[in-house]
């Protein structure tokens, strides 16, 4: 038996894609797994689209290193060129379109990053040794377009794995809990939010297929050259490329830790739909509730937010067999989309039942977003962005370290000073201060982040 390191580098040896198996809608390879965080954040950007539309030489120049070490950290990390990576990712993302959607050859071409329509042909036909039309002929499609109760086409539904063990239902409290009123809906089995799309707004909703392994996502009000991004993003919310088996093996040599993973070896770390909405939220909850916090942050929606006025009705959404119940929400439960940050850097810190200096660090930090000197961007290293946050008055290491955990997946995010884990320090490890519990968070690198919310949950059992 032959093991390769990433489907790039089999494909690079030679091996096809398996028909059968469809290895392309299996989840990312984890992009920290082992790497440099450049190479981490260079993944991050090719499977943003980084090098469908620019060059090696771009993505070097955003990431701070020449090319040439660019391709040497890569054939040290990941076996094959960064070019290799992302022909890999275009073809998966093509695959997936041929199997899961409606669209024309040609449509899935661009949408998948080609640059010509002859290109894909040829990529496709050297690695399957046939024509994707073939493969579309094949397939035994479902229905992936979803139409209102008028039979209009308002998005689509489509699929995305993951890795077992996982913990969907952890997932879904802890974005319960902190859902944000008007912008945001999660009971029991799903999740559903408004984002905003090139027509306005539109609804996100995702459901769980357990028996397949796999998320249910349904989208609308979205365009066809937006599906491939919030299927991204939905991956990032859900932390589906994570290797929970890599990750619990890696912490269980803690033994202290061995008894509270076990409790729960689907644990995930829940990113975010919009990195700056979570920074806010980092912000709000500062010293307050999970309860107050999430009640700001409907005030905030609610007087800067941009209104849902595309009548998305959450009721036409129609989440693939899954609970009709939820589909009885009244239209106004998802009616807001999140303000940006052009509108909160007007914020009048006067309106907000919080703090004045904790509204005026909100203002600070949209200011900070809308001038650049604070970015989320994935070209920007997590140094640079911690520092660059903890630049602006009335933002901590607890608020930044919370940031690059939520908003930017660092696996290694860890809020030492927390008072939730510090207290549950005290009960497990017999430690109750900041600097004993950072001291002890080294045995779980590079997985802190992960070590942390078990901790988290440990905390609400007791």
């Amino acid at each position: 038996m032959d093991f390769y390191g990433s489907a790039a580098a089999a494909q690079e040896a030679g091996f096809r894609p398996c028909l059968r198996c469809r290895p392309e809608s299996a989840p990312g390879t984890p992009a920290w797994k082992g790497t440099s965080t450049t190479v981490n954040r260079a993944l991050r950007l090719i499977s943003e689209g980084a090098l469908d539309s620019g060059s090696i030489d771009a993505l070097s120049d955003r990431l701070g290193i020449t090319p040439r070490h660019l391709s040497r950290l890569f054939s040290q990390h990941i076996g094959v060129a960064p070019k290799a990576v992302a022909q890999t990712r275009r073809l998966q993302i093509a695959k997936k379109l041929i199997d899961e959607t409606p669209f024309s050859i040609t449509d899935i071409a661009l949408l998948s990053g080609y640059k010509s329509v002859r290109r894909f042909n040829d990529h496709f036909k050297h690695v399957y040794a046939r024509t994707p039309s073939s493969l579309r002929k094949n397939a035994g499609r479902q229905k992936t377009v979803c139409r209102n109760s008028s039979g209009v086409e308002q998005g689509f539904n489509l699929r995305l794995s993951y890795r077992p063990p996982f913990d969907f239902s952890g997932i879904l409290n802890f974005l319960k809990v902190r859902a944000v009123p008007g912008v945001e809906y999660v009971d029991a089995d799903h999740y559903r939010r408004v984002i905003k799309t090139h027509q306005g707004t539109g609804i996100l909703a995702v459901g769980l297929d357990e028996e397949a392994r796999q998320l249910l996502v349904q989208v609308t009000g979205i365009l066809p050259d937006e599906l491939v991004p919030v299927l991204e993003r939905v991956k990032r919310i859900f932390d589906l490329d994570a290797d929970p088996i890599e990750i619990n093996q890696a912490i269980s040599r803690d033994r202290r830790m061995r008894k509270i993973i076990a409790e729960n070896p689907g644990q995930r770390v829940p990113g975010c739909w919009d990195p700056f909405e979570i920074a806010v939220r980092a912000i709000v909850g500062q010293q307050v509730s999970v309860k107050g916090a999430t009640t700001v942050m409907g005030r905030i929606a609610a007087m800067y937010g941009i209104k849902n006025r595309d009548n998305v009705d959450v009721k036409d959404v129609d989440l693939q067999g899954a609970n009709r119940a939820a589909d009885e929400l009244d239209k106004e439960v998802l009616c807001l989309g999140f303000p940006s940050p052009e509108r909160l850097s007007e914020l009048d810190t006067k309106t907000l039942s919080m703090p004045t200096r904790r509204a005026q660090a909100i203002k600070d930090m949209s200011r900070a977003v809308v001038n650049g000197d604070v970015s989320f961007d994935t070209s920007v290293s997590l140094d640079e962005l911690k520092l660059s946050l903890l630049n602006i008055k009335g933002i901590g290491p607890w608020t930044a370290e919370y940031i690059a955990m939520r908003a930017v997946n660092d696996p290694n995010a860890f809020l030492h000073s927390d008072l939730v884990l510090l207290k549950v320090a005290l009960t497990e490890f017999s430690i109750n201060k900041p600097d004993q519990l950072l001291d002890l968070s080294k045995a779980w690198q590079p997985w802190r982040a992960y070590a942390g919310m078990h901790l988290w949950r440990r905390a609400v059992k007791k």
